[in-house]
């Protein structure tokens, strides 16, 4: 039977420091909706690892000609 891995939750900082942002630039994804998914435990603000990685992974290109670079350039910003 396979193991069942924990999911890791980082608060804030955390999350801001592994996807090389501010905390600040976080929260601000975060109050306009752009950001990672997040959830509220405690009264805190924590990310899922998984849940980061797959955020940053939709802005992945190959090349600024990659017809998903100006979509992924605009990653995080008010809509």
């Amino acid at each position: 039977m396979p193991m069942e891995t924990a999911t890791r939750y980082v608060r804030t900082h955390e999350a801001a420091k592994l996807l090389s942002l501010s905390a600040r630039t976080l929260e601000k994804y975060r109050c306009h909706g752009t950001g990672p998914v997040f959830r509220k435990l405690g009264g805190r603000v924590v990310y899922a690892i998984d849940d980061l990685e797959a955020w940053a992974e939709q802005s992945a290109c190959r090349s600024t000609s990659d017809p998903h670079y100006d979509t992924a350039r605009l990653a995080g910003r008010a809509r």
